[in-house]
């Protein structure tokens, strides 16, 4: 991704925030929306098609095919679109076992993590042992009624590694070829998981009373938030960007409630609150690097 400019004063800062809350509100309504589908679609069928329409609708917005990467350059482009295909499917499978709030959580140890290798200030251990505080809160190790399906966490941490891996060859790419890398990230992507769904559900992938539903989806998760990400990085500071998108796993949790009326305990929302609190403190001792966020 390239790095945020510096913030402009021809608006007011307020416009971008709400901007970028906005952004966020619609990732996780897509979320709970792709989740509502799943009974018909499964989360392979999901991830498959909500990545396939998202690469038709951008590359339509961006037209890629008008500057081809070079056979030389293209490395990035391809780890950046496997990074991005696996990070969705396994945040759908983690999001088909597990409540879409703690699995937000969770898979925000990825883009922290990254966070935290980048910062050397003293400070940052305390963050981190309070976001493996929050982690270990969630992790399923509790026999109780709230213990969590084992394979939604593995499934949500493998999501985090892969959006720590999105986020390093997505800068990577978008510094060598701008915006349009996000284009063909997306194409790259649809073409690995999209076999996937079709192979687990064949012709229900297609089924056209449906596919508002799925259209729905990709807008809300890759396209709207894409386009007013792109605006905000122009006229927010890198840090107020990180910080903002640092409230995912509790919005993650609010559309879960809302949406899905899926009810977390009290220590579930310490967890979640903890690590969003982790990510607030680790991302404001950021300089210039930003933490972009695909769900």
């Amino acid at each position: 991704m390239q790095d945020a400019a510096p913030p402009s004063h021809s608006s007011s800062p307020l416009l971008f925030i709400a901007l970028l809350l906005i952004a966020i509100l619609s990732v996780q309504s897509g979320a709970a929306i792709a989740k509502s589908l799943f009974p018909i679609f499964g989360a392979e069928g999901m991830a498959a098609m909500r990545l396939a329409l998202s690469a038709v609708i951008i590359s339509l917005i961006l037209r890629p095919w008008r500057a081809v990467p070079p056979a030389g350059s293209r490395r990035p482009i391809i780890l950046y679109g496997l990074s991005l295909g696996v990070m969705n499917l396994a945040f759908y499978a983690a999001l088909s076992r597990i409540p879409l709030g703690i699995a937000v959580a969770l898979e925000f140890s990825g883009p922290l993590a990254v966070a935290l290798l980048d910062s050397r200030r003293l400070v940052d251990f305390a963050w981190v042992g309070l976001a493996v505080i929050g982690l270990l809160l969630l992790l399923p190790i509790d026999i109780g009624v709230a213990a969590l399906d084992p394979l939604g966490v593995a499934c949500a941490l493998v999501a985090g590694l892969f959006w720590a891996l999105y986020i390093v060859f997505g800068q990577k790419a978008g510094r060598a070829h701008g915006p349009t890398s996000a284009a063909w990230g997306m194409m790259i992507g649809a073409l690995l998981i999209f076999p996937v769904g079709l192979a687990d559900k064949g012709a229900a992938l297609f089924t056209p009373a449906l596919l508002p539903m799925v259209a729905a989806v990709a807008l809300l998760s890759s396209v709207l938030p894409y386009t007013l990400e792109m605006i905000v990085l122009r006229h927010l500071p890198a840090r107020s960007f990180g910080t903002m998108m640092s409230l995912e796993p509790a919005v993650g949790a609010l559309a879960g409630l809302l949406l899905l009326d899926e009810r977390l305990t009290p220590i579930q929302w310490t967890a979640i609150i903890a690590i969003v609190i982790a990510s607030i403190g680790t991302t404001t001792g950021l300089k210039q690097e930003t933490l972009p966020a695909p769900n």
